[in-house]
Protein backbone atom coordinates (compact mmCIF):
# COMPACT_ATOMS: atom_id res chain seq x y z
CA UNK A 1 0.00 0.00 0.00
CA UNK A 2 1.31 3.41 -0.97
CA UNK A 3 2.32 5.55 2.02
CA UNK A 4 0.58 8.87 2.67
CA UNK A 5 2.92 11.81 2.00
CA UNK A 6 2.81 14.41 4.78
CA UNK A 7 4.76 17.66 5.08
CA UNK A 8 5.05 19.29 8.51
CA UNK A 9 5.35 23.09 8.25
CA UNK A 10 6.48 25.38 11.06
CA UNK A 11 8.71 28.35 11.84
CA UNK A 12 11.54 26.24 13.25
CA UNK A 13 12.53 22.65 14.00
CA UNK A 14 14.76 20.80 16.46
CA UNK A 15 17.33 21.68 17.85
CA UNK A 16 15.48 25.02 18.06
CA UNK A 17 13.15 24.03 20.87
CA UNK A 18 9.91 25.39 22.25
CA UNK A 19 6.58 23.72 22.98
CA UNK A 20 5.46 23.90 19.33
CA UNK A 21 8.80 22.67 18.01
CA UNK A 22 8.66 19.69 20.37
CA UNK A 23 5.21 18.79 19.07
CA UNK A 24 6.28 19.08 15.42
CA UNK A 25 9.22 16.79 16.14
CA UNK A 26 7.03 14.30 17.99
CA UNK A 27 4.60 14.03 15.07
CA UNK A 28 7.35 13.83 12.44
CA UNK A 29 9.37 11.17 14.25
CA UNK A 30 6.35 9.37 15.68
CA UNK A 31 4.77 8.77 12.26
CA UNK A 32 7.84 8.53 10.01
CA UNK A 33 7.48 4.73 9.72
CA UNK A 34 3.77 4.90 8.85
CA UNK A 35 3.80 7.82 6.41
CA UNK A 36 6.31 9.44 4.08
CA UNK A 37 7.18 12.32 6.41
CA UNK A 38 9.23 15.47 5.87
CA UNK A 39 9.40 18.98 7.31
CA UNK A 40 9.70 22.48 5.86
CA UNK A 41 10.81 25.20 8.26
CA UNK A 42 12.99 28.32 8.41
CA UNK A 43 16.39 29.13 9.78
CA UNK A 44 16.36 31.65 12.66
CA UNK A 45 18.90 33.48 10.47
CA UNK A 46 21.23 32.44 7.69
CA UNK A 47 21.43 30.28 4.57
CA UNK A 48 19.11 27.40 3.89
CA UNK A 49 20.06 23.76 4.37
CA UNK A 50 18.55 20.30 3.86
CA UNK A 51 19.41 17.64 6.44
CA UNK A 52 18.13 14.45 8.02
CA UNK A 53 17.19 14.65 11.71
CA UNK A 54 16.44 11.32 13.41
CA UNK A 55 15.19 9.84 10.16
CA UNK A 56 13.13 12.86 9.06
CA UNK A 57 14.19 15.00 6.08
CA UNK A 58 14.10 18.62 7.21
CA UNK A 59 14.49 21.54 4.81
CA UNK A 60 15.40 24.78 6.58
CA UNK A 61 14.82 27.78 4.34
CA UNK A 62 17.22 30.69 4.62
CA UNK A 63 16.04 33.81 6.42
CA UNK A 64 17.18 37.38 7.03
CA UNK A 65 16.36 37.04 10.74
CA UNK A 66 13.26 37.24 12.90
CA UNK A 67 10.76 40.11 13.16
CA UNK A 68 7.79 40.04 15.53
CA UNK A 69 8.62 36.39 16.38
CA UNK A 70 8.47 35.38 12.68
CA UNK A 71 11.38 34.43 10.39
CA UNK A 72 11.69 36.66 7.32
CA UNK A 73 12.16 34.17 4.49
CA UNK A 74 11.34 34.74 0.82
CA UNK A 75 12.65 31.31 -0.20
CA UNK A 76 10.09 29.68 2.12
CA UNK A 77 7.24 30.91 -0.13
CA UNK A 78 8.85 29.36 -3.20
CA UNK A 79 9.92 26.12 -1.54
CA UNK A 80 6.43 25.45 -0.20
CA UNK A 81 5.00 25.92 -3.68
CA UNK A 82 7.49 23.36 -5.06
CA UNK A 83 7.32 20.77 -2.27
CA UNK A 84 3.53 20.88 -1.90
CA UNK A 85 3.02 19.42 -5.40
CA UNK A 86 4.06 15.95 -4.22
CA UNK A 87 2.21 15.93 -0.87
CA UNK A 88 -1.09 14.36 0.13
CA UNK A 89 -1.35 16.46 3.32
CA UNK A 90 0.20 19.73 4.41
CA UNK A 91 0.19 20.14 8.18
CA UNK A 92 0.77 23.70 9.40
CA UNK A 93 1.53 24.73 12.96
CA UNK A 94 -0.01 28.04 13.98
CA UNK A 95 0.60 30.88 14.75
CA UNK A 96 2.85 31.23 11.69
CA UNK A 97 1.58 34.03 9.39
CA UNK A 98 4.22 33.31 6.75
CA UNK A 99 2.96 29.74 6.55
CA UNK A 100 -0.65 30.88 6.09
CA UNK A 101 0.37 33.21 3.27
CA UNK A 102 2.58 30.60 1.62
CA UNK A 103 -0.26 28.08 1.54
CA UNK A 104 -2.73 30.53 0.04
CA UNK A 105 -0.22 31.51 -2.67
CA UNK A 106 0.96 27.97 -3.41
CA UNK A 107 -1.93 26.80 -5.56
CA UNK A 108 -1.99 23.56 -3.54
CA UNK A 109 -5.27 21.64 -3.88
CA UNK A 110 -4.71 18.74 -1.49
CA UNK A 111 -5.65 18.35 2.16
CA UNK A 112 -4.60 21.00 4.67
CA UNK A 113 -4.40 20.30 8.39
CA UNK A 114 -3.87 23.23 10.75
CA UNK A 115 -2.52 22.55 14.24
CA UNK A 116 -3.74 25.56 16.25
CA UNK A 117 -1.34 25.94 19.19
CA UNK A 118 -2.53 29.37 20.34
CA UNK A 119 -4.01 32.70 19.31
CA UNK A 120 -1.72 35.58 18.44
CA UNK A 121 -1.75 37.51 21.71
CA UNK A 122 1.30 39.76 21.97
CA UNK A 123 1.28 41.39 18.50
CA UNK A 124 -2.37 42.50 18.67
CA UNK A 125 -1.83 45.59 16.51
CA UNK A 126 -0.48 43.46 13.69
CA UNK A 127 -3.73 41.47 13.66
CA UNK A 128 -5.25 44.31 11.60
CA UNK A 129 -2.98 43.23 8.74
CA UNK A 130 -2.81 39.51 9.49
CA UNK A 131 -6.43 38.67 10.32
CA UNK A 132 -7.80 38.70 6.72
CA UNK A 133 -5.06 36.24 5.73
CA UNK A 134 -5.68 34.11 8.83
CA UNK A 135 -9.44 33.95 8.21
CA UNK A 136 -8.91 32.82 4.59
CA UNK A 137 -6.51 30.17 5.82
CA UNK A 138 -8.93 28.93 8.48
CA UNK A 139 -11.60 28.59 5.77
CA UNK A 140 -9.11 26.75 3.56
CA UNK A 141 -8.14 24.22 6.24
CA UNK A 142 -9.82 20.81 6.04
CA UNK A 143 -9.22 20.13 9.75
CA UNK A 144 -8.05 22.20 12.72
CA UNK A 145 -6.31 20.29 15.52
CA UNK A 146 -6.37 21.62 19.09
CA UNK A 147 -4.68 20.14 22.13
CA UNK A 148 -7.74 20.51 24.35
CA UNK A 149 -11.33 21.74 24.27
CA UNK A 150 -10.25 24.78 26.29
CA UNK A 151 -8.23 26.04 23.32
CA UNK A 152 -11.43 26.40 21.28
CA UNK A 153 -13.37 28.04 24.11
CA UNK A 154 -10.55 30.44 24.93
CA UNK A 155 -9.79 31.42 21.34
CA UNK A 156 -10.96 34.71 19.90
CA UNK A 157 -11.08 33.19 16.42
CA UNK A 158 -11.95 29.47 16.44
CA UNK A 159 -15.62 29.42 17.49
CA UNK A 160 -16.76 30.03 13.89
CA UNK A 161 -14.74 27.02 12.78
CA UNK A 162 -15.44 24.60 15.62
CA UNK A 163 -17.10 22.14 13.20
CA UNK A 164 -13.62 21.61 11.71
CA UNK A 165 -11.87 21.27 15.07
CA UNK A 166 -10.49 17.93 16.24
CA UNK A 167 -9.13 17.54 19.77
CA UNK A 168 -5.91 15.53 19.93
CA UNK A 169 -4.17 15.88 23.31
CA UNK A 170 -0.45 16.55 23.34
CA UNK A 171 1.93 13.82 24.44
CA UNK A 172 4.94 13.71 26.69
CA UNK A 173 8.30 12.84 25.18
CA UNK A 174 8.77 9.05 25.33
CA UNK A 175 12.21 9.30 26.88
CA UNK A 176 10.93 11.52 29.68
CA UNK A 177 7.95 9.19 30.14
CA UNK A 178 10.31 6.23 30.60
CA UNK A 179 12.83 8.15 32.74
CA UNK A 180 10.00 9.36 34.96
CA UNK A 181 8.68 5.84 35.46
CA UNK A 182 12.16 4.58 36.33
CA UNK A 183 12.53 7.41 38.85
CA UNK A 184 9.15 6.71 40.46
CA UNK A 185 9.90 3.00 40.80
CA UNK A 186 12.86 3.73 43.07
CA UNK A 187 12.17 7.17 44.57
CA UNK A 188 11.38 7.71 48.22
CA UNK A 189 8.76 10.42 48.90
CA UNK A 190 9.84 13.60 50.67
CA UNK A 191 7.66 13.84 53.77
CA UNK A 192 9.42 16.88 55.20
CA UNK A 193 7.63 20.20 55.50
CA UNK A 194 10.13 21.60 53.05
CA UNK A 195 9.67 21.82 49.29
CA UNK A 196 11.75 22.44 46.21
CA UNK A 197 9.78 24.24 43.48
CA UNK A 198 10.77 24.14 39.82
CA UNK A 199 9.97 26.32 36.79
CA UNK A 200 11.05 25.38 33.25
CA UNK A 201 10.40 27.64 30.29
CA UNK A 202 11.38 30.76 28.42
CA UNK A 203 11.73 33.88 30.54
CA UNK A 204 9.28 35.95 28.50
CA UNK A 205 6.26 38.09 29.29
CA UNK A 206 3.47 35.53 29.19
CA UNK A 207 5.19 32.93 31.38
CA UNK A 208 4.51 34.96 34.55
CA UNK A 209 7.90 34.35 36.18
CA UNK A 210 7.79 37.82 37.76
CA UNK A 211 4.59 36.80 39.53
CA UNK A 212 6.18 33.52 40.58
CA UNK A 213 9.18 35.20 42.19
CA UNK A 214 7.01 37.80 43.93
CA UNK A 215 4.77 35.04 45.26
CA UNK A 216 7.77 33.04 46.44
CA UNK A 217 8.96 35.90 48.66
CA UNK A 218 6.32 34.99 51.25
CA UNK A 219 6.87 31.21 51.09
CA UNK A 220 8.77 29.67 54.00
CA UNK A 221 10.85 26.48 54.12
CA UNK A 222 11.28 26.29 50.36
CA UNK A 223 13.61 26.96 47.46
CA UNK A 224 12.92 27.76 43.81
CA UNK A 225 14.87 26.68 40.73
CA UNK A 226 14.33 28.48 37.42
CA UNK A 227 15.47 26.87 34.15
CA UNK A 228 15.36 28.84 30.92
CA UNK A 229 16.52 31.99 29.17
CA UNK A 230 14.73 35.00 27.73
CA UNK A 231 14.47 38.75 27.56
CA UNK A 232 13.28 39.04 31.18
CA UNK A 233 16.26 37.17 32.63
CA UNK A 234 18.41 40.13 33.74
CA UNK A 235 15.48 41.97 35.34
CA UNK A 236 14.43 38.84 37.22
CA UNK A 237 17.93 38.23 38.54
CA UNK A 238 18.24 41.87 39.61
CA UNK A 239 14.93 41.66 41.50
CA UNK A 240 15.99 38.48 43.30
CA UNK A 241 19.28 40.04 44.33
CA UNK A 242 17.64 43.27 45.47
CA UNK A 243 15.13 41.37 47.61
CA UNK A 244 17.81 39.24 49.23
CA UNK A 245 16.56 35.93 47.81
CA UNK A 246 19.70 34.80 46.00
CA UNK A 247 20.27 31.88 48.37
CA UNK A 248 16.73 30.56 47.83
CA UNK A 249 16.17 31.28 44.12
CA UNK A 250 18.49 29.56 41.66
CA UNK A 251 18.79 30.51 37.97
CA UNK A 252 20.27 27.68 35.90
CA UNK A 253 19.77 29.17 32.42
CA UNK A 254 19.62 26.73 29.52
CA UNK A 255 20.55 23.21 30.64
CA UNK A 256 21.43 19.95 28.91
CA UNK A 257 18.81 17.21 28.69
CA UNK A 258 20.30 15.06 31.46
CA UNK A 259 20.42 18.01 33.87
CA UNK A 260 16.78 18.77 33.09
CA UNK A 261 15.79 15.20 33.97
CA UNK A 262 17.77 15.51 37.18
CA UNK A 263 15.95 18.71 38.16
CA UNK A 264 12.56 17.10 37.52
CA UNK A 265 13.50 14.23 39.79
CA UNK A 266 14.86 16.45 42.59
CA UNK A 267 11.99 18.95 42.76
CA UNK A 268 8.85 18.40 44.85
CA UNK A 269 6.44 20.66 42.95
CA UNK A 270 6.36 22.08 39.43
CA UNK A 271 4.97 25.57 38.85
CA UNK A 272 3.53 26.94 35.59
CA UNK A 273 2.57 30.55 36.48
CA UNK A 274 1.63 31.71 32.94
CA UNK A 275 -0.49 34.87 32.72
CA UNK A 276 -1.65 34.97 29.08
CA UNK A 277 -3.52 32.51 26.87
CA UNK A 278 -0.44 32.42 24.65
CA UNK A 279 0.17 29.45 26.95
CA UNK A 280 -2.35 27.26 25.21
CA UNK A 281 -1.47 23.95 26.87
CA UNK A 282 1.78 23.99 28.82
CA UNK A 283 3.48 20.86 27.52
CA UNK A 284 6.09 21.08 30.26
CA UNK A 285 3.35 20.18 32.77
CA UNK A 286 3.34 16.69 31.26
CA UNK A 287 7.10 16.37 31.76
CA UNK A 288 6.73 17.14 35.45
CA UNK A 289 3.75 14.77 35.75
CA UNK A 290 5.87 12.00 34.19
CA UNK A 291 8.06 12.24 37.30
CA UNK A 292 5.04 12.11 39.59
CA UNK A 293 5.20 15.78 40.56
CA UNK A 294 2.13 17.84 41.47
CA UNK A 295 1.65 20.96 39.36
CA UNK A 296 0.57 24.47 40.28
CA UNK A 297 -0.89 26.00 37.13
CA UNK A 298 -3.14 28.96 36.33
CA UNK A 299 -6.81 29.19 35.38
CA UNK A 300 -6.22 30.53 31.88
CA UNK A 301 -8.93 30.46 29.18
CA UNK A 302 -6.93 27.77 27.37
CA UNK A 303 -6.03 24.12 27.79
CA UNK A 304 -3.63 24.76 30.69
CA UNK A 305 -6.03 23.98 33.59
CA UNK A 306 -7.30 20.87 31.76
CA UNK A 307 -3.89 19.20 31.93
CA UNK A 308 -3.31 19.20 35.68
CA UNK A 309 -6.58 19.20 37.60
CA UNK A 310 -7.12 21.43 40.63
CA UNK A 311 -7.28 19.46 43.87
CA UNK A 312 -6.41 16.16 42.19
CA UNK A 313 -3.04 16.41 40.44
CA UNK A 314 -2.06 19.80 41.84
CA UNK A 315 -3.51 23.25 42.48
CA UNK A 316 -4.87 25.89 40.09
CA UNK A 317 -4.72 29.61 40.86
CA UNK A 318 -5.88 32.74 39.07
CA UNK A 319 -3.27 34.08 36.61
CA UNK A 320 -1.29 37.07 37.86
CA UNK A 321 -2.46 36.67 41.49
CA UNK A 322 0.77 36.50 43.50
CA UNK A 323 -1.05 36.12 46.83
CA UNK A 324 -3.06 33.12 45.65
CA UNK A 325 0.03 31.57 44.10
CA UNK A 326 2.05 32.12 47.27
CA UNK A 327 -0.68 30.51 49.38
CA UNK A 328 -0.80 27.48 47.07
CA UNK A 329 2.97 27.05 47.30
CA UNK A 330 2.92 27.37 51.09
CA UNK A 331 0.08 24.84 51.37
CA UNK A 332 2.08 22.27 49.43
CA UNK A 333 5.11 22.93 51.63
CA UNK A 334 3.06 22.19 54.74
CA UNK A 335 1.19 19.14 53.37
CA UNK A 336 3.81 16.62 52.21
CA UNK A 337 1.41 13.64 52.20
CA UNK A 338 -1.12 15.43 49.97
CA UNK A 339 1.79 16.56 47.81
CA UNK A 340 2.84 12.92 47.36
CA UNK A 341 -0.71 11.74 46.57
CA UNK A 342 -1.24 14.49 44.01
CA UNK A 343 2.04 13.51 42.35
CA UNK A 344 0.91 9.88 42.02
CA UNK A 345 -2.41 11.03 40.56
CA UNK A 346 -0.51 13.23 38.09
CA UNK A 347 1.43 10.25 36.77
CA UNK A 348 -1.76 8.18 36.40
CA UNK A 349 -3.45 11.00 34.47
CA UNK A 350 -0.47 11.18 32.15
CA UNK A 351 -0.54 7.43 31.46
CA UNK A 352 -4.26 7.51 30.66
CA UNK A 353 -4.37 10.60 28.47
CA UNK A 354 -1.06 12.01 27.29
CA UNK A 355 1.16 9.27 25.86
CA UNK A 356 2.70 9.33 22.40
CA UNK A 357 0.81 6.19 21.34
CA UNK A 358 -2.54 7.88 22.02
CA UNK A 359 -1.51 11.03 20.15
CA UNK A 360 -0.05 9.24 17.10
CA UNK A 361 -3.04 6.89 16.73
CA UNK A 362 -5.46 9.81 16.70
CA UNK A 363 -3.27 11.76 14.26
CA UNK A 364 -3.10 8.80 11.88
CA UNK A 365 -6.87 8.30 12.09
CA UNK A 366 -7.35 11.94 11.08
CA UNK A 367 -5.02 11.63 8.08
CA UNK A 368 -6.75 8.49 6.84
CA UNK A 369 -10.23 9.96 7.31
CA UNK A 370 -9.37 13.12 5.40
CA UNK A 371 -8.02 11.20 2.43
CA UNK A 372 -10.89 8.71 2.50
CA UNK A 373 -13.34 11.62 2.37
CA UNK A 374 -11.65 12.73 -0.85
Amino acid sequence: MKKIKVLQINKLYYPDIGGIERTVQQIAEGLKDKVEMSALVCQPKGHGVIEEVNGVVVQRCGSFGTLFSMPISLSFLWQLRIKSRKQDILQFHSPFPLGDLACLLSGYRGKVVLYWHSDVVKQKKLMILYRPIMEKFLKRADAIIVGSDGVIKGSSYLMSYQNKCVTIPFAVNQKIEQMGKKYMDQAKPNMEKYARFLFVGRLVYYKGVEVLIQAFESVENAELTIIGCGDRENDLKAYVKKRGMSERVHFLGKVEEERLYCEFSECDVFVLPSVEKSEAFGLVQLEAMAYGKPVINTNLPSGVPEVSINGITGLTVEPGNKHELGDAMQWLVEHPYERFEMGNAARKRLDNNYTLDVMMNRMMELYERLLKDG
